[in-house]
Formats: C-alpha cells, sequence, structure tokens
C-alpha cells in the first residue's frame, strides 16, 4: 500500500542468536539468557511472533515463537534460507584499544560495512583499560550490530595484549595495509585492490617508528595514507574501512 506517495514498508521479524540448532531433524529450538531478556522486555515478543534464528552458521530460520515463559522462550522453525548480506571477501580489521566506548563504535560501525573479523590490540601509545569484561561487550556489539544490517554471522573480536601477535594474525590475508599518520605516500592503489584484506588502525596515540617497521618488515603489511588531515582513531577505522570495501566491490 501507498499512501501520500510513500512506500510504507513490512517491518522485518527480529532476529535473534541461539546456540544450538539441529534443525531439520529438531524443529524446536529455545531462546535464553540475554537474547530471551532483550526479546520479552524489550521487544515485547508474544507467541506467534514471526522471528528470525541465527546460529553463525551463515543460515537464517524463519520460527514461529510458540511458548514464552520466565526464563526462556521457545520457537518452531519453519524453514531456513541462506544469509545474502555477507560480504563476499574477508576483511579483517585491526585496530588499537581506544578510550571510553570508542571501540564499542568501531566495532558496530566495522560489522555493519561487512568485516568478517576484527582484533583489537595493544600498541606502545596505547593507554585504553582492557579486559575480559570489555572483550565480551565487544562481541555483544558486533551481533548486535549484524542483527541490525541483516547480517547471518557476526565477526568475531578477538584482543591481543601485544602488537605482535596482532599483526601475526593476519598472515593468511592477501593485502596486508597500514594506515600510518607519518607516512608520505600509499605504496599501493588501492583502487586496484583486489582479494581477502587486512587493515591497521592505530589507537589516540599513533604508532612508533619501529612499530610500522615491523609490520612492514616481518609481517608485509604496505603503508596507506588517509589524507593531509590528521583523523581520529575511531574516525579513520570507518573511513578506512568503508573505502577499502568500496574498491573490493562490496558497496556496489
Amino acid at each position: 500500500m501507498e499512501r501520500l506517495g510513500v512506500r510504507q514498508k513490512m517491518s522485518t521479524p527480529h532476529r535473534f542468536f541461539v546456540s544450538d540448532v539441529s534443525y531439520p531433524e529438531n524443529s524446536e529450538t529455545v531462546i535464553e539468557g540475554d537474547e530471551f531478556v532483550h526479546a520479552k522486555t524489550v521487544l515485547r515478543v508474544e507467541e506467534g511472533s514471526e522471528i528470525v534464528l541465527l546460529d553463525n552458521s551463515g543460515k537464517e530460520y524463519n520460527a514461529i515463537v510458540a511458548t514464552v515463559g520466565k526464563r526462556a522462550l521457545t520457537a518452531h522453525i519453519t524453514g531456513v534460507t541462506v544469509g545474502d548480506k555477507q560480504a563476499s571477501t574477508p576483511v579483517y580489521l585491526l585496530c588499537g584499544a581506544l578510550k571510553g566506548d570508542k571501540t564499542e563504535l568501531v566495532v558496530q560501525k566495522a560489522t555493519e560495512l561487512g568485516v568478517s573479523a576484527i582484533g583489537v590490540f595493544r600498541s606502545r601509545y596505547c593507554s585504553a583499560y582492557f579486559n575480559e569484561n570489555k572483550l565480551e561487550r565487544l562481541n555483544k556489539v558486533a551481533r548486535e550490530a549484524t542483527k541490525q544490517c541483516l547480517r547471518s554471522v557476526a565477526p568475531e573480536v578477538k584482543y591481543f595484549d601485544d602488537f605482535d601477535s596482532a599483526l601475526a594474525s593476519a598472515d593468511e590475508y592477501g593485502n596486508k595495509l597500514f594506515a600510518c599518520e607519518f607516512a608520505d605516500k600509499s605504496e599501493v592503489d588501492l583502487r586496484s585492490l583486489k582479494g581477502s584484506t587486512a587493515i591497521v588502525i592505530g589507537s589516540e596515540g599513533g604508532f612508533a617508528d619501529e612499530e610500522f617497521a615491523l609490520a612492514r618488515e616481518k609481517y608485509g603489511f604496505s603503508g596507506i595514507t588517509l589524507g593531509k588531515r590528521i583523523l581520529r582513531a575511531e574516525t579513520a577505522a570507518v573511513g578506512a574501512l568503508a573505502i577499502v570495501m568500496f574498491c573490493l566491490g562490496e558497496m556496489q
């Protein structure tokens, strides 16, 4: 139906992550924990509601809520499809830990842009505090962003307490980009970028010269510049990812 020249959109079923789906052998699935609390108290999901279940396999399970209890709800799966919103090219973001909730912002936007994995690291000039609770929170942010942008697989967020290990984790990627504020010019032409890509963005304090040298000489990273202006770390991460995704054909 159209009203006043505006096409009305049909509402998209709410999406929930579940840990155990054995469809078609078993069509009943339970939602509990944080996902259940969100479903019941925030979204007000009721019996008979249409929902979509995600198990991080890339599949999307259409389901109907059967019962809503005090600590869990059960859903009856009616069918399964394969999600079509995932990026076709693996992209890995390595970002220095940021102060406050800025790392959460980067994880949220990186997930929306389509990254396949996210690594948060500590480097020489990084002054942000990090612990297991923060890592758990970042993975929750990634899952929420995954549902919001209709992806079917949430990128895993990992933490590296040393910079060397963070760089080593990108070994399998064909392109390795290192965004550095003191790079004179980009060593690769991003416009011709093809294949799996890892990109490193620093924390608020930037990088030391020897960290840039380590990335280039030991791990084969190429330096890139994001222009003449000095960007905030979170701006650099989102901007660089958008450029990379566009050049890889993921935003066309």
